[in-house]
């Protein structure tokens, strides 16, 4: 199997992001299902991330998403934990579990899974803010794009949201 390389955002949007942080003394944590640890490794590559970088969880799972970030299950298996209420209690509680102002989370598909009837890719990412849901919405892929591609797609949404929002 050959992985695709894994393309990153532009320095220049993640070092403003970097600032944008900083500059507001706030800090942020993440919550990440189908990215898989991707927006970790990119947010750590940013100037000063310590400064504002809590830390994360990856969350692959209906079993984790319930133990760690309290997901209900019985909701969870109705949609195998890909919604906009997934996502938003994500945020919520990974902001909490690492004291962060600014909670960050994806949960979704960044491949087709034609067992499951899942033929296209997306994810819904939500932001909290202060323990309010600041931004929910659904995000796209493109199902002839491999994983990792996807992944990077939506690392890069992200953190155009994330400036987009003016945080």
């Amino acid at each position: 199997m050959s992985y695709t390389q894994i393309k990153t955002p532009d320095r220049k949007l993640l070092n403003r992001l970097s600032s944008t942080l900083r500059a507001q003394k706030l800090t942020i944590a993440v919550a990440e299902s189908c990215t898989a640890g991707l927006l970790q490794n990119v947010l750590s590559h940013a100037e000063e991330s310590m400064s504002f970088f809590q830390g994360v969880m990856t969350v692959y799972n209906i079993g984790q998403k319930a133990k760690q970030l309290n997901v209900n299950p019985i909701f969870a298996v109705q949609n195998n934990a890909v919604s906009k209420d997934i996502a938003e209690k994500m945020a919520l509680e990974i902001a909490q579990k690492f004291n962060a102002e600014l909670g960050v989370a994806i949960t979704g598909y960044a491949q087709p899974v034609p067992e499951e009837d899942i033929c296209s890719c997306f994810a819904y990412i939500a932001f909290s803010k202060n323990s309010k849901v600041i931004l929910s919405k659904r995000i796209l892929g493109d199902p002839q794009k491999s994983l990792s591609a996807n992944q990077s797609v939506y690392v890069e949404k992200i953190i155009k949201e994330l400036l987009n929002k003016r945080i």
